[in-house]
């Protein structure tokens, strides 16, 4: 069954994660990807060797790709790079600012040839700025971004565990490169899109953000908990098992009180009864909390949090996630085998479209090469 963006082209000069990302979810609607790669292919296939001989991060952004291996400092592979982006709907890149003006595949010059075509740079810091030269990993951005101030302990930053710079960047382009398709079908025209790292990871922070600028006070590493409502945060069971617990509001605080810690009292009056009260005797909270947790096994408070209608979670290790009930997963080829990756989070009611293969380096190289041999 075709996918919603059947008959589109694109075209991705492209490595890593962010524009991968990007143009995996442009393959999963059922665009076309032509995926050009250098000389070794993708630094990203030899991250590691963990899923059959292939790199994890490898085979998951790049189902359903065609790849082709081209020199686009060869004036032939470039010709031909400009042949395929003349038919394309799409050209999505992700080297570093200037580079493919430089090479010869300058945006403008690209859509004056084809002005139908929709391109998108993705960078660290811009395309211009003071920072548009700086290299840009996920990691360092998570550092510049002010990401790792809010995550880990008190005692120290940390990193979030993903590439979710990159994930947040791919997303936008997705979003961002959609609109422009919308746009085009009134105006006929593509346009230029730019997409960063840094500006993806800024919308995300607003929130911090904004209280640091209006208070003059960051919100502080608080680990597994939230630094502005509680309880909300993570206690152990008697049999050992740690589970987070999420009250966003008095009516749920009241269940909670009445059914699981048997204070129906402290949801009306004293120290706890409103949200401001319970954050200002965090402390004393979590630690009543944490008494009468640790007297019940996962099973009974388990109970009495579904009978409580309380929110809540097990914090799980990957080994849980591998297990979970909720985890649906689609089947990818490989070069060295098939490989069962998370589902994509957007379901399509009534269509099950097909999971293309990720490609070997140059898999279609010779049959593209044959295809856009001469303009047409």
């Amino acid at each position: 069954m075709s996918g919603p963006l059947d008959g589109l082209l694109v075209v991705a000069l492209e490595q890593a994660v962010a524009a991968p990302y990007c143009s995996c979810r442009l393959a999963d609607a059922g665009a076309r990807v032509i995926k050009i790669e250098r000389r070794g292919g993708d630094f990203a296939r030899h991250y590691d060797r963990v899923a059959h001989g292939e790199s994890a991060n490898f085979v998951w952004l790049n189902r359903g790709k065609e790849s082709i291996v081209l020199d686009i400092k060869d004036p032939a592979d470039l010709a031909l790079a400009r042949r395929i982006i003349g038919r394309a709907d799409v050209f999505l890149q992700n080297l570093a600012p200037g580079a493919a003006a430089r090479a010869g595949l300058d945006p403008d010059d690209l859509r004056r040839a084809n002005p139908r075509l929709v391109t998108c740079a993705i960078s660290g810091y811009g395309e211009d700025g003071p920072y548009h030269r700086m290299k840009a990993y996920d990691l360092l951005v998570q550092a510049e971004s002010g990401l790792c101030s809010l995550t880990g302990t008190p005692d120290a930053a940390g990193r979030v565990g993903v590439s979710v710079c990159d994930i947040a960047a791919g997303m936008a382009a997705y979003q961002g490169i959609l609109e422009a398709l919308l746009a085009r079908q009134e105006s006929g025209r593509g346009g230029h899109l730019s997409v960063s790292l840094f500006d993806g990871m800024a919308d995300w922070m607003a929130v911090p953000l904004l209280h640091y600028e209006h208070t003059g006070e960051a919100p502080p590493r608080v680990g597994l908990r939230h630094p502005s409502i509680a309880p909300y945060g993570v206690f152990a069971t008697l049999d050992g098992a740690e589970i987070v617990i999420s009250i966003q509001n008095d009516r749920e605080w009241a269940a909670f009180c009445d059914i699981v810690l048997r204070r129906p009292d402290w949801a009306t009056a004293g120290a706890y009864a409103t949200n401001p009260d319970r954050v200002a005797n965090r402390e004393s909270l979590d630690s009543a909390i944490a008494a009468r947790f640790a007297s019940l096994d996962l099973t009974e408070l388990r109970e009495l949090l579904d009978r409580a209608r309380t929110a809540y979670g097990l914090v799980n290790g990957i080994d849980g996630l591998s297990r979970h009930s909720a985890l649906r997963r689609v089947t990818a080829g490989t070069p060295s085998g098939p490989v069962d990756l998370p589902a994509p989070p957007v379901r399509h009611a009534g269509q099950d479209i097909p999971r293309r293969a990720v490609p070997a380096p140059d898999a279609q190289g010779a049959a593209i090469r044959r295809e856009f041999a001469r303009d047409i």
